[in-house]
């Protein structure tokens, strides 16, 4: 779904897009423009702050400037980090990192958000808040939302759960996802 690799069968559409039949250029634009991702190790810039990551993410998006800026406040305090703006990620908590590489993914709106092991470096709290924030944005921002888990927690927000078992898909995904 991320459109990093492309399906060897069937058919698979991410924003509109058929992903099996394009080409880079043409996957690299929908990943641009279609999908937000939240990586596990976060993947900030050190020598940037908190601001400069999110909005470095807005450039990549093709957007630039005093527009790049204000949305990546706007971003950072729908994450509650307003307050950390200036920091950089050594200065930040595995928690706030986790809601700078959020902010990230939202910047530019895109409609569809990928997450990979959200809540794996958290703590019990930071991880309920981060699940907590995930729901708010599926549900008030209409994104899609596909997170990728061994976190049994992340069950309570999800509307659907898929499960893969030795490559196969697993109904309901209870096996999967059992603690």
């Amino acid at each position: 779904m991320g459109c990093i690799l492309t399906p060897t069968s069937g058919e698979l559409s991410v924003a509109g897009a058929p992903v099996r039949r394009s080409d880079e250029g043409a996957l690299r634009e929908v990943r641009r423009r279609s999908i937000g991702f939240v990586f596990q190790q976060y993947n900030l810039f050190p020598a940037l702050s908190a601001l400069e990551n999110v909005e470095y993410s807005l450039n990549v998006r093709g957007v630039r400037g005093r527009k790049a800026h204000e949305e990546a406040k706007r971003v950072l305090d729908l994450v509650s980090l307003g307050d950390r703006r200036a920091f950089l990620p050594r200065d930040l908590s595995g928690g706030q990192k986790q809601r700078v590489a959020i902010a990230r993914a939202l910047a530019g709106s895109p409609p569809v958000l990928l997450a990979d092991e959200p809540t794996a470096n958290l703590d019990t709290a930071t991880g309920a808040q981060v699940l907590d924030l995930f729901r708010d944005l599926a549900k008030g921002e209409r994104k899609g939302l596909l997170i990728v888990t061994h976190d049994p927690k992340v069950r309570r927000i999800a509307d659907r759960v898929v499960g893969i078992r030795d490559g196969r898909l697993v109904r309901d995904g209870a096996d999967a996802v059992a603690a």
